[in-house]
């Protein structure tokens, strides 16, 4: 007897597909035919096999589109592999953004306030966004042109290393500014 859950179908694994027709997959009578070695131009399907048959490499469907579809000689292996691998180093060197957050009080101190500019300038100059608020607790609700003036020295400290989204707005009880990175030459 075999087990099963009710109702549901038998267990398939799946066969990767290529995302590519390969060899015999190709069902198109004619093909533009390129790569090394090989005269490009427009060949009948059985020729193009039989070319990559002699030089024991893979005829691969480039573009399926294309009328007649572009077809290439390459070994199938080696170009998933450096495919994956050029994938890869792509994906390596793009950098993922940040959002850092800087938080004041509408009483914050010179002092704090330039140790804090300092911390968001580097954040700035590693290509990171700097989301900053002040923070009003209590009867500090009274003070908010305190706060939006905080943020718009903020702002011109800021204005070498980014620039300025939005003018700082309200959000319950915080009062929000964010900077994005100056693009570097």
């Amino acid at each position: 007897m075999q087990n099963r859950v009710k109702g549901r179908p038998p267990f398939k694994p799946r066969i990767p597909q290529n995302e590519h027709k390969l060899n015999s997959e190709i069902t198109a009578p004619e093909v533009r035919l390129i790569g090394e070695d090989v005269e490009p131009g427009i060949y009948k399907l059985a020729d193009a096999l039989r070319i990559a048959l002699e030089k024991e490499v893979d005829l691969v469907e480039i573009s399926p589109n294309a009328v007649p579809p572009v077809c290439r000689l390459i070994d199938y292996r080696k170009f998933l592999y450096e495919k994956k691998k050029k994938d890869k180093e792509q994906k390596a060197k793009a950098k993922q953004s940040e959002v850092k957050e800087i938080r004041f009080t509408p009483n914050t101190d010179d002092h704090d306030f330039d140790f804090k500019a300092k911390h968001a300038e580097n954040f700035l100059q590693e290509g990171n966004k700097v989301k900053c608020y002040v923070q009003f607790k209590g009867r500090a609700i009274m003070f908010q042109e305190r706060g939006e003036l905080l943020l718009l020295k903020f702002a011109e400290r800021m204005s070498e290393y980014g620039t300025l989204e939005s003018m700082p707005k309200m959000e319950g009880r915080r009062m929000l500014a964010i900077f994005t990175p100056k693009k570097k030459k």
